[in-house]
């Protein structure tokens, strides 16, 4: 019997280290839940900041291309002001020139039509003649070179055109020069 018990004390003991051992890792297993059942609030948390950054940085993009395509269409704007506006002196010569008679009927034609395209192609960009004649007389529009008695026009009427003016996109390039009825 002794062997019995010396044998059962054996099997004690090393069920009671197996215990302790078991024992000892359990803590482990308890932090590892711990863990594990805090992650998935971590992940909740990243995957809402990260969709709160997505967000914001759709917002700047959206902002950035909205901005970059009104830059682009201011310095077009400009572009095509700068442009016309120095083009208006030859404009103005190819009229004076269409005014002036000329023996050479193949010439006249020619300054014709380069007039007629020049004015068609400011046209396709948007530049439009100022309306003065038989107009009331606008200064936001119009320079008064003179005033004119007339009593065959209401006052503050433009009675004749002295030089065209242009505009484009509510902007004046320039002025038209006027005479006006007092």
């Amino acid at each position: 019997m002794k062997k019995k018990d010396k044998e059962e004390k054996k099997e004690n003991e090393e069920l009671s280290t197996e215990e302790t051992e078991n024992t000892d890792e359990a803590p482990e297993i308890i932090e590892e839940t711990e863990v594990i059942v805090e992650e998935p609030k971590v992940v909740e948390d990243n995957k809402d900041q990260n969709l709160e950054r997505l967000q914001r940085l759709m917002a700047e993009f959206d902002n950035y291309r909205k901005r970059t395509e009104k830059e682009k269409t201011i310095v077009y704007d400009m572009a095509v002001s700068s442009i016309v506006t120095d083009l208006l002196g030859t404009i103005d010569n190819f009229e004076r020139a269409l005014k002036q008679e000329s023996t050479d009927k193949a010439f006249y034609d020619g300054v014709s039509m380069i007039y007629k395209q020049l004015i068609s192609t400011i046209e396709k960009v948007g530049v439009e003649v100022i309306k003065t004649v038989d107009t009331e007389f606008n200064p936001k529009l119009h320079n008064a070179i003179s005033h004119v008695e007339d009593e065959n026009f209401p006052k503050n009427y433009v009675i004749e055109e002295l030089q065209k003016g242009y505009i484009y996109k509510d902007k004046v390039l320039r002025h038209s020069l006027v005479k006006v009825a007092n």
